[in-house]
């Protein structure tokens, strides 16, 4: 079995503790290689899959590079970002779900099997008090990951709520605006891990 990592920085920062998850089970690798090191998380680039967009864009260029039985595909928080200065979505809603609704049927037309991951979530208080270019709100995570649940249920994706069980991890769980210390990372890998034997079994 081989699985293959398609996501923002939160899936590169779990991405060691779920290859040990995985031991023994699967074969893990991702965009950018294993450690995913140096990896600029505000230039999607090397590990970082960054927004659809450019989810979409890597996967037409790359896809049949891709060696595996199960692509873990998440992106979202990239998308959903709102200019501070313009107001509006780095990715609009109608463009994620055209972007999911492209991407999907790919994957799956190569004999990949997509599983898709929720976006995780955002503290408004706590994100947007940082000096960022964008901000981001609770309210659009909902929405993106909705439009995504539409989408992977339209084509029959199983789906991983790490949204439904970081949420349930509590609000003091941030070492930055998005991101989560070791710990928090070693408990969506276990998540993950779990979610994914129990969906290929």
């Amino acid at each position: 079995m081989k699985v293959y990592v398609l996501g923002d920085s939160i899936s590169v920062h779990y991405g060691p503790f779920l290859r040990h998850e995985l031991a023994g089970f699967a074969d893990y690798a991702r965009k950018g290689g294993p450690d995913a090191a140096d990896t600029d998380w505000e230039n999607p680039a090397e590990a970082n899959g960054g927004d659809s967009r450019l989810v979409r864009v890597f996967l037409t260029e790359n896809l049949t590079a891709i060696k595996a039985d199960v692509l873990l595909l998440n992106c979202g928080l990239h998308d959903l970002r709102v200019d501070r200065e313009t107001g509006a979505y780095q990715v609009s809603p109608a463009n994620y779900q055209a972007n999911l609704e492209t991407v999907i049927p790919m994957i799956a037309q190569h004999g990949i099997r997509p599983i898709w991951i929720t976006t995780t979530p955002v503290v408004d208080a706590n994100h947007n008090r940082f000096d960022l270019p964008y901000r981001r709100f609770s309210k659009d995570v909902i929405t993106y990951n909705q439009i995504a649940d539409n989408v992977m249920k339209s084509h029959g994706v199983s789906i991983i709520d790490l949204f439904a069980f970081t949420r349930e991890l509590g609000p003091d769980i941030y070492l930055d605006h998005v991101h989560h210390p070791d710990p928090v990372r070693a408990q969506q890998a276990k998540f993950i891990a779990a979610r994914l034997k129990a969906h290929l079994h």
